[in-house]
C-alpha cells in the first residue's frame, strides 16, 4: 500500500525496543503516530519529538477498557489509522513440564488475547477506509520451536495462524496483513522483559536450562538491530503488495528458508501414504 503523507500509525510496546525505534522512524517521515504504552510516560520523549504529529496514551493491552479507550481517542485526534502494529508483548521461557499455569496464561493475554482485541478494535475503521495495514510483530519462534520456548512459541504460532486468516477476510477489502519474524534483537525482550521459570529438573539441563542461560546472557549482544528493523518495517508496509511475512536477521532468515525446505521435503517423501487417506476414487461407469 501507498502510505499517505499525513497517515496514522497506531503502535503497542512503544516503550522500548521494536516499537519504540519503529515510532521514531514513522515520526521522523513526517507521519502521525498514536504512540502507546502501560503507562503514557514512558513514551513522552516520542510525544515531544512531533507534539502536532504524536499521540501518547496508557494502553495496556489486556484491558479491553484502555483499548476502547485509546482507539476513540486516536480517531478523535487524527480521524483515521492507516497502520496498526501489533508490538506489545514479552518472552516466558520454562521447560514444559515447569510452566507456571498463571505465567502462561498471562504471557497469552498480552501475546495473543491483547493481539486479537486490539485488532478487532481497529478493523471497522480500516474497513470504513477500505484501505489500511495490520502489522503483527510475531517471531522466528512463530515458524518453529525452542527448547524452554515451548509457551513463548505457541503464543506466536497462534499469532500467525490468525493473520492467516485475517488476511483471507479482509484482503479482499483494501486491508494488508504483514507478520514480521524477528530473530536475536537488542531490545529488552532478552532482558528487562523476559520472564523465566527456572529448571530444577536435571533432565532438561542441557536443553530448556541451558538455553535460559544463554538467552538471559546475551542481553545487549543480539546480532539484530532494531533501527534497522524498524526501517525494514516501513519499506514492507510502503510496497504496494506488503509481504505476508518478513522475517527479520540473518538467523531469523536462515532458520525460516531451512525449515520451510525440510518441511517441504518431508511432507512431498509421503505424498502417498498422506493421499492414501482419502476415500478411494469411484471407479469408473
Amino acid at each position: 500500500m501507498t502510505i499517505p503523507a499525513d497517515s496514522v500509525w497506531f503502535i503497542t510496546g512503544c516503550s522500548t525496543g521494536f516499537g519504540h525505534e519503529l515510532a521514531k522512524l514513522v515520526l521522523a517521515n513526517g507521519w502521525r503516530a498514536v504512540v502507546t504504552a502501560r503507562g503514557k510516560d514512558r513514551v513522552a520523549d516520542l510525544a515531544a519529538i512531533a507534539p502536532d504529529r504524536a499521540l501518547a496514551l496508557d494502553l495496556d493491552v489486556t484491558d479491553a477498557g484502555q483499548i476502547d479507550a485509546a482507539v476513540k481517542a486516536a480517531t478523535e485526534r487524527f480521524g483515521r489509522i492507516d497502520v496498526l502494529v501489533n508490538n506489545a508483548g514479552y518472552g516466558y521461557q520454562s521447560s514444559v513440564e515447569e510452566g507456571v499455569d498463571r505465567d502462561i496464561r498471562d504471557q497469552f493475554e498480552a501475546n495473543v488475547f491483547g493481539l486479537f482485541a486490539m485488532t478487532r478494535a481497529v478493523l471497522p475503521i480500516m474497513r470504513a477506509q477500505k484501505s489500511g495495514n495490520v502489522v503483527n510483530i510475531t517471531s522466528v519462534g512463530g515458524l518453529t520451536g525452542f527448547a524452554s520456548s515451548g509457551y513463548y512459541s505457541a503464543t506466536k504460532h497462534a499469532v500467525e495462524g490468525f493473520s492467516e486468516s485475517l488476511r483471507a477476510e479482509v484482503g479482499p477489502l483494501g486491508i494488508a496483513v504483514t507478520c514480521v519474524e524477528p530473530g536475536p534483537f537488542r531490545t529488552d525482550w532478552a532482558g528487562r522483559s523476559l520472564h523465566q521459570t527456572k529448571s530444577t529438573i536435571p533432565d532438561y539441563a542441557d536443553s530448556a536450562a541451558a538455553r535460559m542461560a544463554t538467552t538471559s546472557g546475551y542481553s545487549g549482544q543480539q546480532p539484530g538491530d532494531p533501527v534497522r528493523a524498524g526501517e525494514a518495517i516501513i519499506v514492507a508496509v510502503e510496497r504496494a503488495d506488503p509481504p505476508h511475512q518478513l522475517v527479520l536477521g540473518k538467523f531469523a532468515y536462515e532458520t525460516a528458508t531451512t525449515l520451510y525446505r525440510k518441511r517441504l521435503a518431508a511432507i512431498e517423501a509421503d505424498r502417498d501414504l498422506s493421499l492414501s487417506a482419502d476415500f478411494p476414487a469411484m471407479a469408473e461407469a
